[in-house]
């Protein structure tokens, strides 16, 4: 019995928890951990509709049109993926005459900068300078979500992901850095 438990381990994929932790759909998470079971090849083979759905964790009866398919299950969890982990991922799909047969998943690691000197003064605005893809994600993050942050710099009607997305994009302008630099040393 024992030898079944050890060699067990072998069989699940592991990832850092970490890279999950900002997901917030659950189509997300299993795309992320389908996506990282194939991370030596970067990509996934050809995924029936079926097992596609299955491996999901969808019901046959939830988003059966295939548009609406992509627009609440697929495009959102790439669009996560995308944005909080350390891949970056595109699909294909597949059909026989008009209908949509499969996917297929292509990923690849994302380019890791070099990290913040450990070594500056972290209280002045050299803080910033270098940050790393990973950083930047981080912080677009936290400050979009800051109430008093986005109560200053949100626009009229934006979206939560919107403002984070936006502040993707300004957080690699070391000006903006430098100008609220309070913000992400307070979050």
């Amino acid at each position: 019995m024992f030898t079944l438990i050890t060699r067990l381990e072998k069989h699940f994929t592991s990832y850092q928890l970490k890279q999950v932790s900002q997901l917030t759909s659950k189509y997300a998470i299993r795309l992320y951990e389908i996506l990282i079971s194939w991370r030596e090849v970067g990509k996934t083979p050809v995924v029936t509709i079926a097992d596609f759905r299955e491996k999901i964790g969808l019901d046959d009866s939830e988003y059966q049109r295939m548009d609406n398919f992509k627009r609440i299950v697929i495009e959102p969890a790439i669009k996560q993926v995308n944005l909080y982990t350390d891949i970056q991922v595109e699909y294909e799909q597949f059909k026989i005459g008009r209908s949509i047969t499969g996917f297929q998943f292509k990923f690849k690691a994302k380019p890791i900068k070099d990290v913040i000197d450990v070594n500056k003064d972290q209280d002045t605005s050299d803080f910033f300078n270098g940050l790393t893809e990973k950083q930047i994600r981080f912080f677009a993050n936290k400050l979009a979500y800051d109430d008093e942050f986005a109560a200053k710099h949100a626009a009229v009607g934006e979206s939560y992901t919107d403002l984070e997305i936006r502040l993707l994009d300004k957080l690699r302008d070391i000006n903006f850095q430098k100008k609220y630099i309070i913000y992400p040393k307070r979050v």
